[in-house]
């Protein structure tokens, strides 16, 4: 499929650093505010923010049913919800205004004031408000690690191969990057046999995953299938689903993850389009035969994209830990939006759908630290000289994201965010 925005040849007459996750070929869509005025949306273009609202005030996005409930707003939820192909269009006029040679918005006085800002002028905020929020669990080398854990004679449960496993998580809780929290508090087990104690949680662990984000779907009953999904799926975004392994493993039988996942998850703020990333599909390992017919698909729907996890103590270092890639899922987007709406499931703008931890086959490509420690049996030695089995407090923790081909580089920044002592 050819989408205009896409094409390698495009040069922008904004400035792009070297390296930058923000080519012309990417114009991901974020929410920002600018001097304490009111929340509008924007556009990243190398080190500069685009002020969609203020284009659309000064006409010049008059062809795509903009309103100014659309761009001045402090979600994307509005404009998601124009749908896959005016959100198509308008990206690709966006990357008409920004290329080299356009002189629109070039030849404007006020371009620096009014339309483009630097990135640190402006305060980056939550994308999307998500009404829904469903968090996977597939990547097989992650689900493998896990059982080898906690089921070593058993690793793998009978159903993982036949559908995309998830849970309903908590959407209330979902925080942009930079935004702290507090270590979490509940109820642990720390002897067999005996009563819980309250406690805050002594093993604080990051998840590496990979998060996309929906269209409208549609209505109460009717499902989407592998082959229409992708005109459902608007954009993706790095997500750390923060979890509490001591308070998880007490919790989770019989009904699965509550109080261990639900105090934070964080999220870029930058959504890159599904459509940006149709140049890094790949195939993805083969699947067992037996998988029911509404989940095989046609296609590479895999994407290569390239991850890294860094953990930077308190004005210390930064330590990477991990380097995976999202082409290790065992389950493809499309798959899990059928699975999610075979029973008819209704899907709506903004909704939030994480992958679950991406881990590699090698000990260094694990998401998470219950895998990179073996539970705490292997700890990570960080430039410090200091030890990390889990998180600990005021550990400032990155995750990076971007995908890379033919010289095209389109990436998600990262999102990070530092662990704040119990209160």
């Amino acid at each position: 499929m050819f989408i205009e925005a896409n094409d390698p040849s495009h040069q922008s007459w904004v400035k792009v650093p070297q390296g930058s996750d923000f080519t012309i070929q990417n114009l991901p869509f974020g929410i920002f505010r600018h001097k304490g005025k009111p929340p509008v949306v924007g556009v990243a273009i190398g080190d500069h923010v685009l002020n969609l609202h203020a284009l659309h005030t000064e006409g010049f996005l008059n062809d795509f049913d903009l309103t100014d409930s659309i761009v001045e707003s402090n979600s994307l939820n509005n404009l998601i919800k124009l749908g896959k192909h005016k959100v198509r269009a308008l990206r690709n006029e966006i990357s008409k205004l920004l290329r080299e040679g356009n002189i629109t918005l070039q030849s404007r006085r006020d371009l620096y004031e009014k339309f483009l800002f630097e990135k640190t002028a402006i305060e980056l905020l939550l994308p999307v408000a998500p009404g829904d929020y469903t968090d996977f669990y597939s990547s097989l080398s992650h689900a493998t690690n896990v059982g080898k854990m906690f089921r070593p004679d058993n690793p793998l449960l009978p159903n993982w191969k036949h559908m995309p496993i998830g849970y309903h998580g908590r959407s209330s809780s979902i925080i942009v990057s930079g935004q702290n929290f507090h270590r979490p508090k509940g109820q642990i087990n720390t002897k067999e046999g005996e009563a819980p104690i309250y406690s805050e949680t002594k093993q604080l662990d990051f998840e590496l995953e990979m998060a996309f984000i929906t269209f409208d779907g549609k209505p109460l009953g009717q499902s989407i299938t592998t082959a229409e999904a992708d005109e459902y799926i608007f954009g993706m975004v790095i997500f750390n689903d923060w979890s509490a392994r001591d308070i998880q493993r007490w919790e989770y039988v019989p009904l699965g993850p509550f109080l261990g996942k639900n105090f934070a998850s964080s999220i870029s703020p930058w959504v890159v389009t599904l459509d940006a990333l149709e140049p890094f599909r790949k195939k993805g390992e083969p699947q067992v035969p037996e998988v029911l017919d509404y989940l095989k698909f046609e296609g590479d729907k895999h994407i290569d994209i390239n991850l890294e996890v860094y953990i930077q103590p308190d004005g210390g270092e930064e330590n990477i830990v991990s380097r995976s890639n999202y082409a290790n899922m065992y389950w493809n987007m499309n798959q899990q939006l059928a699975h999610q709406t075979v029973n008819g499931c209704n899907i709506r703008e903004g909704d939030i759908y994480a992958s679950g931890t991406i881990s590699g086959d090698a000990a260094d490509s694990f998401g998470s630290m219950l895998e990179l420690t073996w539970r705490g049996e292997r700890p990570l030695k960080l430039k410090d000289g200091t030890e990390r089995k889990f998180i600990h407090d005021n550990d400032h923790v990155i995750m990076k994201a971007w995908c890379e081909k033919n010289g095209v580089r389109v990436g998600f920044g990262d999102v990070h965010g530092k662990v704040l002592p119990a209160i």
